[in-house]
């Protein structure tokens, strides 16, 4: 079976590269990987003790973070190398202050993975909620190297727990162990023999709950909502856009507006600007601007949506119109915020809890946006009262980052 996925994977690498020349986040994802070994080499020395963390895209590197962290405190003579699989995680935290070397994942040849497992050289390993890479698991085994899943979770629609998923399954047993999410991840992982498991939660609840306390001061923010009731729009789409568009348009209300897209792309950016029939700005226009003056507030940039959230009364968090569905709603949940979102959030369990809970307005068509939003824009009593289960949900489920180190404390590494 490996041979026949090591020529699917050299074919695949293949046609990547020629839909580079026609796609621009494929042509990220190529050039990128270019200077994976050159970068290694030149941070990474042969006498460097090295920990590796491989997230596949942004979600997953919040979900490390705090374990990152936690070892670069307790292991301050390590080094980390981290590794991103897809351009929209590594373009954004290609410059993040925690890990020592930042590449791209180099594709799952042979080849590329015994240069990179020799360059690297690491002692201990984690792999952030998914991303089973037959190769690099097989030569990690072999190599007998300490490696563990973190907020990983499980679905039966896996490949895993298909008939025909044997060579995958295989794959799992590179794993020390598995830090899953929920207790359903567990039974699943049970029922293929593998009980090196532990139900540790999201290691995402530990990093939202840290930003409360951190300094989230944006005077442009403060001095643009100039105490009005304020709806932050995060990580949107254009299916989002569509319908708050229609709604800013039309809202009677003493209400603004700040809108952050998940894609940053000029030429969608202005479409969105002049779409909006209120005054509106956008971030790099905030220079010498009267900003209390304006409605809505469109972020052109990245990297500040987080400490936008502390100036919400409500949030709207997109990507629930696509697939696979919503974004990280835990940020604005932290601050205590009401949340709306689009209807595909099942495949994310904090979405559907705060959904179940009453926390978190899930909408499919605009009559359903326009209400939910006219409903918590007029009641105070019921922002805050959902807000104050959202903070709950947050703090009531911190602590799998301890468990974590704990964990490791006891073992091997």
């Amino acid at each position: 079976m490996f041979f026949l996925y090591n020529i699917l994977i050299v074919l695949a690498d293949f046609l990547i590269k020629i839909a580079a020349y026609f796609i621009p986040k494929l042509k990220l994802f190529v050039n990128g990987r270019k200077n994976s070994f050159l970068t290694l080499e030149s941070k990474i020395k042969d006498d460097d003790r090295t920990i590796w963390f491989h997230a596949a895209s942004l979600g997953e590197y919040e979900q490390g973070l705090p374990v990152m962290e936690a070892l670069k405190i307790k292991y301050p003579n390590h080094k980390i190398v981290l590794t991103f699989f897809s351009p929209s995680g590594y373009e954004v935290r290609k410059n993040n202050n925690f890990a020592d070397v930042t590449v791209y994942l180099p594709m799952d040849t042979t080849k590329n993975v015994r240069e990179f497992l020799k360059i690297a050289h690491p002692e201990i390993i984690f792999f952030i909620k998914y991303e089973y890479w037959p190769n690099y698991l097989n030569e990690i085994r072999k190599l007998q190297i300490p490696t563990y899943l973190i907020s990983g979770i499980f679905r039966e629609n896996q490949i895993f727990f298909k008939w025909y998923g044997s060579f995958y399954r295989k794959v799992l047993s590179s794993f020390d162990h598995f830090f899953v999410q929920n207790s359903k991840s567990k039974e699943l992982l049970l029922q293929l023999g593998k009980s090196n498991v532990t139900v540790s939660g999201d290691t995402r609840f530990d990093r939202v709950s840290a930003i409360v306390e951190k300094d989230n001061t944006l005077d442009f923010i403060s001095e643009f909502k100039d105490n009005t009731l304020t709806i932050v729009v995060g990580s949107s789409w254009p299916k989002d856009e569509n319908l708050i568009v229609d709604f800013i348009n039309v809202c009677q209300q003493k209400v603004k507006f700040i809108i952050a897209p998940h894609n940053i792309n000029p030429e969608q950016i202005e479409q969105l600007k002049k779409s909006i029939q209120k005054k509106s700005i956008l971030f790099s226009e905030k220079e010498g601007a009267f900003l209390s003056e304006m409605d809505v507030f469109i972020i052109d940039t990245i990297g500040i949506l987080t400490k936008i959230y502390s100036y919400a009364n409500i949030a709207y968090v997109g990507g629930g119109f696509g697939n696979p569905g919503v974004h990280n709603l835990l940020e604005p949940a932290t601050f205590g915020l009401p949340i709306v979102i689009g209807p595909n959030f099942s495949h994310f369990p904090e979405a559907t809890a705060l959904v179940n809970m009453g926390a978190c307005i899930s909408i499919s068509n605009e009559a359903e946006l326009n209400e939910a939003f006219a409903n918590l824009i007029q009641n105070e009593d019921i922002r805050l009262e959902k807000g104050n289960i959202c903070s709950t949900f947050v703090e009531m489920n911190k602590g799998a980052t301890t468990q974590i180190i704990k964990y490791l404390s006891n073992d091997r590494f």
